[in-house]
């Protein structure tokens, strides 16, 4: 796929490849990558057991590192793609960043903060969901079923 077929899902399929990471090091499969003028700056996945840490979620990791990446502390002109609805913490977190656009696939019922409303987001955030959300859904899916 190429990224001017269709930009949403080919980054998506880049989040994804960091979900497969996390699955391949025992981790809840999420993946995140930040774009910037159609340039991911920034990648992460899930590195809760790794680190021993329970904010290590792919979307935290990921707005470090691009916040490192670009030198600065709000990501207004930058896109979170990420496989899994945030839960609260990063939507906080995306909030306090002021990230301009957020793209998530699969969404997440149990913990994801769309239940609460958009109100931790910055007024501007906008949300774009289910992009891939099917493929997206089936990788956590999956890694539940093998760990039952």
């Amino acid at each position: 796929m190429s990224i001017f077929d269709n930009p949403d899902e080919y980054y998506m399929q880049q989040a994804l490849r960091e979900a497969r990471a996390a699955a391949a090091e025992g981790e809840v499969p999420v993946g995140a990558v930040v774009v910037a003028a159609d340039q991911i700056v920034a990648r992460g996945h899930n590195q809760t057991e790794r680190l021993h840490d329970v904010t290590a979620h792919a979307e935290v990791l990921a707005i470090t590192a691009a916040s490192e990446h670009l030198g600065a502390k709000y990501l207004t002109d930058c896109t979170l793609y990420v496989t899994l609805e945030p839960c609260v913490m990063c939507a906080g977190a995306l909030g306090w960043a002021q990230v301009g656009r957020i793209v998530y696939g699969a969404s997440d019922e149990k913990r994801g903060f769309e239940r609460l409303g958009r109100s931790m987001l910055h007024p501007k955030t906008e949300v774009t969901n289910g992009v891939l959300a099917e493929e997206c859904g089936e990788l956590v899916k999956e890694f539940f079923r093998k760990k039952r």
